[in-house]
């Protein structure tokens, strides 16, 4: 096993927590199995497991570390490796797609799915304009998880979004009866509109019947916000 992988392992054996683990558990509907070890915990046991070891030298040796942690059974392997991945996005591109779509669709939850929209998917979009092309195919997909990942890799761009691509996504799931896709339109649309509260405004004002309730009003929350903010 790669060694960066069994330091997590030795490190979230001795961090077990099982009381901790059950309500974990609870909390995100007994769909995973948890160690009990909290967020800032993590943050630590990635920094020190990775402490001495070389930087990854190609895309696969840090796909491969979030791979791995997909097939261990505790949750927290799988935040150590969104971790891995948004600490190295850099040195993602094109020839990780596959990764990522196995990665998203494997395990898949708002917890790793977000970061991996925001962190991972964002970031090699934005180093590599050319996997536009794989938001636009995952946009559509039957699996929600890659809609919501097309739908929010712009998310934390700012005024660099692409606006008419943001709405074009918006546009074609509109009608999704799926909640995680309406919140993820709403949230991309609010996101957006604190950089650029006309943009969305008029796009609401164009569009906004089409889109679900839950949409609209994070959109507007969005718009109110941008509005409000010191120019």
């Amino acid at each position: 096993m790669n060694p960066l992988v069994e330091r997590f392992r030795g490190a979230v054996e001795g961090g077990r927590d099982p009381v901790r683990a059950v309500r974990m558990a609870a909390y995100m509907r007994d769909q995973f199995r948890f160690a009990g070890i909290r967020a800032p915990e993590l943050a630590v046991i990635y920094r020190e497991a990775a402490a001495g070891l070389p930087r990854p030298a190609v895309e696969a040796d840090v796909t491969a570390v979030a791979l791995a942690c997909w097939e261990l059974p505790e949750r927290e392997y799988q935040h150590l490796g969104c971790a891995h991945l948004r600490r190295h996005a850099d040195l993602l591109g094109p020839t990780s797609v596959e990764a990522l779509e196995r990665l998203v669709s494997t395990k898949s939850w708002w917890d790793t799915v977000d970061e991996l929209a925001t962190h991972v998917a964002g970031t090699m979009v934005d180093r590599h304009p050319e996997l536009r092309t794989v938001m636009k195919r995952w946009v559509t997909s039957d699996n929600m998880w890659l809609t919501r990942v097309a739908i929010l890799h712009q998310e934390r761009w700012k005024r660099r979004t692409d606006a008419a691509l943001l709405f074009e996504f918006c546009l074609r799931r509109a009608g999704d009866r799926e909640f995680f896709v309406r919140k993820a339109i709403g949230w991309a649309l609010r996101s957006y509109a604190k950089a650029d509260p006309d943009a969305v405004a008029a796009f609401l004002g164009e569009h906004g019947d089409r889109l679900s309730g839950l949409s609209r009003r994070e959109a507007e929350r969005g718009v109110e916000m941008g509005r409000a903010a010191p120019r």
